[in-house]
């Protein structure tokens, strides 16, 4: 059978022996658990290895450890297997540390092959699907699905809508657009449902709008209020008019997350300020949020950021963690996103460490980051647990996440990757036949950011 991200790729059916089991679900582990995949790259499979079915007798002529049956077998020696993870909030087409509004000064061409780097680079940290918020185009979906780019799957909003002189306008007075087309802009109900038909003809799997200010933008401040209400509710109702895409809503002081909520979003982006009411009001109505803990933890740099930019992180730092830690004890619906650029790519996973760290227990952190982002993603059904049914993505990881939820930060405990059951990374040599690729793999992992500007 042809595999659907590389239609010249053979692929076989998978089995993962000798593992220590984490389903996403949320159940306790299972120890000397058993993976089994169909040569569809659909589990069949997954748990005790005592209950498992037998594996299949070895083909005539074949030897090794991955011929049983035409079966590859992956022995994982003890270690962790969990279901692929989710960063739910990316910026792949840009450099860590990179302004939006610059974009528009670099070769296209070294943009495009320094996004397919992240790409890979992203997938080889454990994340097998991810959303981008703004800057990436849908073309690079597509070239992951037909397997020209090897990458995470891609949801991508596109374009952001804002308004004029709102967090993501980046354009001169005179009107030249520095970030090749990152925002949209939209001043009025109106221009507000035009704008979300265009990102939609762009190819947009979802939209994103701005209902506040933020930081890395000079001329407003968190607190600012974006899009008017009554013209979030018009993107809400276009983009249900058009296939009933999902709105993710950048919103970070709390003015904004409430008209945000009250205007109907998916998610909300960031959600620094939630107070208690707005956080009442997202889980009535079963609003995700998305708290992106990787800008407050990792995204902090005096030396390299721009005097406004440090004063506002560093003013709203200690805020963001007492509110997020007040969403977490209050139940609200968390979904795992980096804002990947704004830190570093290809360590998306420390996202873990800091949920933990303001209340989340480590096996909570997981479900976040597999079960509960595919449910925001609309990809539960396929996605985010190892049950039977759903497509083999998973990861293999050195060390005990329930121990010490860090391991899964460093890319190098990120040991192997697969992905709708093709293996894309194997670092430590438990697949038969490791080839190059695996070792172009182990060369990511370790060098996160390798390639960036």
């Amino acid at each position: 059978m042809k595999h659907p991200l590389n239609p010249d790729a053979p692929r076989t059916a998978l089995r993962v022996e000798n593992a220590t089991l984490i389903d996403g679900t949320g159940a306790a582990p299972v120890t000397d658990a058993v993976v089994i995949a169909d040569a569809g790259g659909t589990l069949t499979y997954a748990g005790p290895a005592a209950t498992a079915p037998p594996t299949p007798p070895a083909l005539p002529g074949a030897s090794g450890p991955g011929a049983a049956g035409g079966t590859t077998v992956i022995d994982a020696a003890g270690r962790v297997v969990l279901p692929g993870f989710f960063d739910c909030h990316v910026h792949l087409a840009y450099a860590h540390g990179a302004h939006p509004g610059r974009r528009g000064e670099l070769d296209p061409v070294l943009v495009t092959l320094d996004t397919a780097a992240r790409l890979r680079q992203t997938l080889d940290a454990g994340i097998t699907t991810a959303r981008d918020l703004a800057g990436l185009s849908a073309g690079f979906r597509i070239a992951v699905e037909t397997g020209r780019v090897v990458g995470p799957r891609l949801h991508t909003a596109v374009r952001v809508i804002s308004h004029t002189g709102g967090h993501a306008d980046v354009r001169l007075p005179d009107g030249t657009d520095l970030s090749a087309g990152m925002s949209e802009l939209a001043d009025s109900v109106d221009e507000s449902r035009l704008a979300v038909r265009r990102v939609l003809r762009e190819g947009a799997d979802l939209v994103k709008i701005c209902a506040t200010g933020g930081m890395g933008s000079p001329y407003d401040q968190p607190d600012d209020e974006g899009l008017l209400e009554e013209e979030i509710r018009a993107v809400v109702d276009e983009a249900r008019r058009h296939g009933n895409k999902p709105v993710a809503a950048h919103a970070q002081g709390n003015a904004g997350i409430l008209n945000a909520i009250r205007g109907g979003v998916t998610s909300i982006e960031h959600g620094y300020g939630m107070d208690d009411r707005a956080i009442e009001m997202a889980g009535e109505r079963d609003i995700f949020v998305v708290p992106t803990l990787s800008t407050v933890y990792a995204g902090i740099n005096k030396d390299t950021m721009a005097p406004y930019h440090y004063e506002k992180k560093v003013r709203w730092s200690g805020l963001t963690k007492e509110n997020i830690s007040r969403a977490i004890a209050g139940g609200s619906r968390i979904a795992l996103g980096t804002d990947a650029a704004v830190g570093p790519h290809g360590q998306n996973l420390m996202e873990l460490s800091y949920l933990v760290d303001l209340g989340m227990s480590p096996m909570d952190a997981i479900v976040a980051g597999t079960r509960t982002s595919a449910e925001l993603l609309g990809l539960a059904d396929r996605l985010g647990t190892l049950t039977a049914g759903r497509a083999a993505d998973l990861v293999i990881a050195d060390g005990d996440p329930l121990a010490d939820i860090g391991v899964l930060g460093d890319p190098a405990h990120i040991v192997c990757v697969v992905q709708d059951g093709r293996v894309r990374k194997d670092t430590a040599g438990i697949v038969a036949g490791a080839t190059a690729a695996s070792a172009a793999s182990a060369a990511s992992a370790a060098s996160p950011d390798r390639r960036e500007r």
